[in-house]
């Protein structure tokens, strides 16, 4: 029980001593609190699991180095309109009140509630602990709503997904990757398990959503690409490019250009016509 909440009393109304029936108020319907209603007090290891008070010790390797690698790789796949947490708690009912240890979310408020909204996907490392422990924790969540729920047990080197069907974990190959709305691309599994793995698979998804930094820094290197098979065209063909030519080549940020001097270098019967030629040819 909420340890905030009072609790419900069945002691008989005064008008009914003397012999008169009991007539025992009608029990309220049960309301599930909000997601982001707190029975664990905030910023602490204290988690409540069915009425339990739990300590979630801090981790030692493997399981706090997965634990980053998990997050790391999650993050980066997070479909817009969507956003991923670590170790949030999650209200799944009045007896509990826990943290899985990575979350992904809707970025817009409940427009019921004003808080925050039910995860769709959790996900869990298991180490030492019984596996009963993230198996009453996958239980709770998906009863309270949560679409999937993943646990990566270490031991073994495997990776599991709640079944609705069965009322267990099913497992997942190595091979396989997961699919779901909340991820800008299917995830490989293999990368929840191998740093190695999740490095590229940071970097694939990077790729795919584009940032800022990675646009440009795509876009430099297909600068550099371009400006050196100007060069390289030049030179094939026997073409001495002059000082000028090769610092107008260096300095230019214009890809469109530098694919019309590409390609007028190999018909140009010079390296600087084949610049002039590329100007006018803009120009006309």
């Amino acid at each position: 029980m909420d340890p905030r909440r009072p609790p419900m009393s069945l002691a008989c109304p005064p008008h009914a001593a003397g012999g008169v029936a009991a007539a025992f108020p009608a029990q309220r319907a049960y309301r599930e609190p909000r997601v982001d209603d707190r029975l664990a007090p905030p910023e602490s290891r204290v988690e409540y699991l069915g009425g339990k008070k739990l300590i979630a010790a801090p981790a030692d390797a493997p399981h706090a180095t997965r634990h980053c690698d998990l997050a790391h790789v999650i993050r980066a796949y997070v479909a817009p309109g969507y956003t991923a947490a670590v170790d949030m708690l999650t209200r799944t009912s009045a007896e509990s009140d826990f943290a899985p240890d990575v979350s992904i979310f809707p970025a817009d408020p409940d427009p019921a509630t004003g808080g925050r909204r039910l995860e769709e996907l959790a996900f869990e490392v298991a180490s030492e602990q019984a596996m009963s422990v993230p198996t009453t924790k996958a239980r709770e969540l998906v009863r309270r709503g949560v679409r999937r729920v993943f646990c990566l047990v270490l031991k073994q080197s495997s990776t599991f997904e709640w079944s609705r069907a069965n009322n267990n974990w099913a497992p997942l190959s190595n091979d396989a990757v997961i699919e779901d709305r909340c991820l800008v691309r299917p995830l490989p599994v293999r990368a929840l398990l191998d740093a190695a793995s999740a490095d590229n698979a940071v970097a694939e998804a990077m790729l795919l959503k584009r940032p800022p930094a990675i646009a440009q820094a795509l876009h430099d290197e297909r600068l550099v690409a371009a400006r050196d098979a100007v060069l390289a065209v030049l030179e094939a063909r026997g073409l001495d490019a002059s000082e000028r030519v090769r610092a107008e080549v260096s300095r230019c940020t214009d890809l469109a250009q530098l694919n019309h001097w590409l390609r007028h270098a190999a018909t140009a019967s010079g390296a600087a016509e084949a610049i002039d030629l590329s100007e006018k040819a803009r120009g006309s």
